[in-house]
């Protein structure tokens, strides 16, 4: 009886604090938009940017009698999420709410002085997820750029980091490597809520444009916190609907998967998933014997991580109806587990069991060099394809960025 009154209360608490996670949308339509009223305001989001009702930033803003919503602003897939990865996003008319749209992954990534004409304030609402080559914070950090030369206050509306607030893993850009998707000198895993992220690139100099090298801008930043977020959640400790950000992250399981097997998926030569049910959560070719990649994976005790085999067809992709064999990766212990590194130890085992089958020499170099913010990676694993070779490179900023990151805290 008293373990069932024990079991019962663990429930209640857990029920509550879930219900106490509001995101910036819900704190600041609380607080009845105060910052935005009495100006014309322009609004960064995609189909990740509704309140726990589902109800998107762009129909609460539109239709709060408070506040005065002038223009739209898409970044990849676009506002309501009807562009493919890499397509161009279209400009245009908004068919609901009749307000112009302004793309900004089409000829222009950063708003041009036009796009932002009548615009006060520009707000930012997209759910991250916490992975440095994810588009969303590039668009972040050059429309702080575009609203500092042009003096327009951003206000960044925060949701949680699906990764959490601790996971930091992976080298800070270097330079020569700066792009869309390395935009900024930091971590591959960064563990900041966007919030965090902005404030931090605002006040150090970050905020230098995709070649790293212009003079860094800084913008009237203003932020609103999340309410009963903490640094341990992960995504589904909030108790927040999730809505995919982008096609191939459906779910919470594909961002935390995500940075651990999204470079692999730039080398070529293993499937992670995506074409099929459960993207970035998988290893797996034709030529693979799952038993035997497991047993090696196994083998190498990796701490937090464990793995099953799996065979399956892809659905699209240049797989599609091929019958692939490998592995799915669980995560028993995300704080524990390499995260980021744990795709390189699957091509040491694949390496060591397939070599014949190596990826190098390689075809797409530049994009997993930008991807990884260097060519150290790819030059020095190339050699022996052993982690034992990148590893200490790997881990060579994080504690420094941990140090830094923690002046930009909006949460503990």
């Amino acid at each position: 009886m008293k373990k069932m009154i024990v079991l019962l209360l663990v429930c209640l608490f857990a029920g509550e604090m879930h219900s106490q996670v509001l995101t910036g949308i819900e704190v600041l339509r609380e607080r009845g938009f105060e910052e935005l009223q009495g100006k014309r305001v322009g609004l960064v989001t995609n189909p990740s940017g509704v309140d726990r009702n589902l109800r998107s930033t762009i129909d609460i803003l539109f239709e709060a009698p408070e506040v005065n919503l002038v223009a739209l602003y898409g970044p990849e897939h676009g506002v309501r999420g009807d562009a493919y990865a890499g397509d161009h996003v279209a400009g245009g008319v908004d068919a609901k709410t009749g307000l112009p749209v302004y793309s900004l992954y089409g000829s222009s990534r950063e708003p041009t002085p036009e796009m932002l004409k009548g615009v006060d304030v520009m707000v930012y609402d997209i759910q991250d997820v916490g992975t440095r080559c994810y588009t969303f914070i590039s668009t972040l950090g050059l429309v702080m750029r575009a609203c500092a030369k042009a003096d327009i206050e951003v206000l960044v509306l925060d949701r949680p980091n699906p990764l959490g607030g601790y996971k930091i893993e992976g080298p800070c850009v270097e330079d020569g490597f700066f792009s869309f998707v390395s935009e900024f000198r930091i971590p591959f895993v960064y563990g900041l809520t966007v919030a965090e992220l902005a404030g931090l690139i605002n006040e150090e100099g970050l905020n230098c444009g995709q070649k790293g090298d212009q003079k860094p801008l800084k913008c009237r930043l203003n932020v609103i916190p999340m309410r009963g977020w903490h640094r341990w959640m992960l995504f589904q400790d909030t108790g927040l609907p999730w809505v995919l950000p982008s096609p191939n992250i459906p779910s919470i399981e594909s961002a935390l998967h995500y940075p651990a097997s999204g470079i692999c998926g730039e080398f070529g030569h293993i499937n992670t998933g995506v074409g099929y049910t459960i993207p970035f959560e998988t290893f797996a070719a034709e030529w693979i014997d799952a038993d035997a990649l497991k047993e090696k994976l196994d083998s190498y005790a990796l701490e937090g991580v464990a793995f099953r085999t799996i065979h399956y067809k892809p659905m699209a992709g240049s797989l599609q109806g091929k019958l692939l064999h490998g592995v799915q990766f669980f995560f028993t212990d995300y704080e524990k587990a390499p995260v980021t590194l744990l795709q390189f130890y699957v091509m040491q085992a694949v390496n060591e069991l397939y070599p014949e089958h190596s990826p190098y020499p390689m075809k797409k170099t530049r994009m997993l060099d930008i991807i990884c913010g260097t060519d150290y990676v790819r030059t020095t694993f190339g050699k022996r394809l052993k982690v034992s070779d990148i590893v200490d490179y790997w881990n060579k900023d994080t504690q420094n960025f941990r140090t830094l990151s923690q002046n930009y805290y909006l949460y503990r």
